[in-house]
């Protein structure tokens, strides 16, 4: 695991003492050299292990064997000649090759320079992924500085930080952009590593809309708020709604008086996802569960919860006060349903739709034969099985 530093040579404009010059502020009142690439100013600061600095055939890439280092090893046509491919955009991994130990040298860390395209198209933006990723070994720690290059470069940088957490395991410690303001001449520095969790807030909304799962909002949240949420989850997993709703009612209340700007930018959102434990009817919530697993075809969650949430509505169809958390209580209820329909001639459509839907239950839960052919026919096709669901819950299931 190592400090990687991933910075973009631009082309700032040139005069005839060579690039201009900025003093980038990093707010911390520290005096920073003027530097006519940020990159410097970063790999002081940071210490790297390894430095990554990439461009395209026209970046300013003679600036690095002019005025920040002494490249005595570096013949003068040898600089000449690079200065004059910069000018005409054709500068080659051949001609940055030889720089690369002598930076090294100079700076203490691996330096790697880098060719990358101009990134106009898919395959060009692609590409330069694919460049970033290999420059990165797993769990590397990445320092992003996306300050010199295109206008559109900021979202690709957003992109790459994406792309590397995924495929590489790295972890983002910094996304750098050093603002120049040619009014006042000052270049404030932000950190824009704040995006990434905006990004993972978006993308655990879309696990959520796939699986249901609202757990995956807890590691975003983390501390004790967090772990409720995701223990909240487990137990709606196992059918401990009432459980999972004394947690969620301690979330509720603490999201609301937290002043996380990203989680309150996604609050009223994952609160619409569990206001459901702010109430007290079980049924209307197993009910819920049941239709959502459906509409994701989780059709073994749908099946389960589904016979669940029939059994809550016997127990409170019942004159006695029933604890619904209780599998004793829960058994009765349904053994003495069967026992009433069961001998009631003709069955009853209630009582046809529970058959069914139990000995779809045994079949899909503990690998039993299946027996009716209309269970057959659902464990031989998607449609088949969710038409059949649509139709025993349209049953079993009514409103609250």
């Amino acid at each position: 695991m190592a400090r990687v530093l991933m910075t973009f040579l631009g082309r700032t404009p040139k005069g005839e003492t060579g690039y201009r010059t900025t003093r980038y502020d990093f707010g911390d009142g520290a005096a920073e050299d003027p530097v006519a690439f940020f990159g410097w100013t970063l790999q002081k600061r940071l210490q790297p292990e390894k430095m990554v600095i990439l461009g395209t055939a026209g970046s300013m890439w003679d600036h690095l064997t002019e005025v920040d280092f002494d490249f005595g090893a570096l013949a003068e046509d040898e600089r000449l000649a690079l200065a004059e491919k910069v000018e005409q955009q054709q500068v080659t991994e051949d001609d940055l090759h030889p720089l690369e130990p002598l930076l090294g040298e100079r700076l203490g860390c691996k330096v790697c320079l880098r060719l990358i395209p101009y990134c106009r198209n898919e395959d060009e933006q692609i590409a330069l992924l694919r460049i970033l990723a290999g420059e990165v070994e797993p769990d590397d720690q990445v320092e992003l500085d996306i300050t010199h290059g295109f206008r559109h470069l900021p979202m690709l940088g957003l992109l790459a930080a994406l792309h590397l957490r995924k495929v590489r395991s790295a972890r983002i410690e910094h996304i750098w952009y050093g603002a120049y303001d040619p009014d006042t001449g000052r270049a404030p520095v932000h950190e824009l590593s704040g995006l990434l969790r905006i990004a993972d807030w978006i993308e655990a909304l879309a696990v959520y809309e796939q699986t249901g799962d609202y757990g995956v909002f807890g590691k975003l949240i983390g501390g004790q708020v967090g772990t409720w949420l995701e223990e909240a989850s487990f137990l709606e997993t196992v059918k401990r709604i009432g459980q999972a709703r004394s947690l969620l009612r301690k979330v509720l209340q603490n999201i609301d008086q937290s002043d996380d700007p990203v989680l309150l930018l996604f609050r009223d959102e994952l609160r619409r996802r569990i206001s459901w434990a702010e109430g007290d009817n079980y049924y209307r919530r197993q009910r819920e569960l049941a239709f959502e697993y459906l509409h994701r075809e989780r059709f073994l969650d749908a099946i389960l919860t589904g016979w669940e949430a029939f059994t809550t509505r016997l127990q409170r169809e019942r004159n006695v006060p029933l604890d619904p958390d209780n599998h004793q209580h829960r058994e009765g209820v349904r053994e003495e349903f069967d026992r009433h329909e069961r001998n009631r001639k003709p069955r009853s459509s209630l009582y046809r739709a529970y058959d069914t839907l139990r000995r779809l239950r045994n079949a899909v839960a503990h690998g039993s034969q299946p027996k009716g052919e209309e269970v057959q026919r659902a464990l031989g096709s998607r449609e088949e099985m969710k038409g059949l669901l649509e139709k025993l819950f349209s049953e079993l299931l009514p409103p609250d």
